[in-house]
């Protein structure tokens, strides 16, 4: 379901424990929960800098609070409804095009699937950090991408150095194609062996609807059971 646009209050910040650095800076997430958890460790602008201007979770969303606030740095993540965090970047160009006041993208997701960071570096992000990453970690992130720097959890980088040293493009994988950006995180959890109720508390959605995704990725798949996917998703190096 698709949850009203949340813009805040613009925030003047002390600078007191930041070395007078402050960044104003967009999430854009379609869990609540996880937007909440996000704004609480880095939106204490007084101690971190960083002053947290909107919120979104669809890509129209997005688009409208980005061009309405017009942050240094967006904090972006991968699949969102509406066509994911790759759109988003589409549609907000001209504002990263912007040579006197450039909107920056860090992406922030769950996934560590190379063709999710060459995706969205492709579409013009500066920088990809998994969800695993600390608060502290996050916010010295978000000022590098917003000086300009590349910024990429460890092992991330690889994928985008790889992908750019080579020129030809990427194979088409027709099954994985059928398959939509949160069936493949699926996907990805179950191959790895998670359980359900695992798979269900990373990914902030209920088991049936982890359930739901697996049934869903076996018949586009037509495979019988976990067994076949992981040997499926094995085969094709995305575990």
């Amino acid at each position: 379901m698709s949850e009203p646009t949340e813009a805040n209050e613009p925030v003047e910040s002390t600078g007191k424990s930041t070395g007078d650095r402050h960044v104003r800076v967009v999430l854009v997430d379609d869990h609540r929960m996880f937007r909440t958890g996000v704004q609480a460790e880095i939106g204490r602008t007084e101690q971190t800098g960083v002053e947290v201007v909107g919120e979104a979770a669809d890509v129209d969303q997005a688009v409208t609070v980005i061009t309405a606030t017009r942050p240094e740095v967006v904090l972006l993540d991968v699949h969102l409804p509406g066509g994911g965090g790759v759109e988003v970047l589409r549609r907000c160009a001209p504002l990263m095009a912007d040579t006197e006041q450039p909107v920056r993208f860090l992406a922030l997701s769950v996934s560590d699937a190379a063709e999710d960071v060459i995706g969205v570096i492709r579409g013009g992000a500066r920088g990809y950090v998994t969800k695993t990453i600390t608060g502290t970690d996050l916010i010295d992130s978000i000022f590098r991408v917003q000086e300009g720097d590349a910024v990429f959890s460890p092992r991330l980088a690889g994928f985008v150095l790889d992908a750019f040293a080579s020129t030809d493009a990427p194979p088409v994988d027709e099954d994985l194609d059928r398959l939509t950006q949160r069936e493949r995180e699926v996907l990805r959890l179950i191959a790895r062996g998670y359980a359900y109720k695992e798979i269900a508390k990373q990914l902030f959605i209920s088991v049936k609807t982890v359930e739901s995704h697996v049934s869903a990725v076996l018949r586009k798949l037509q495979l019988s059971n976990r067994h076949e996917l992981t040997r499926w998703a094995t085969a094709r190096r995305l575990v």
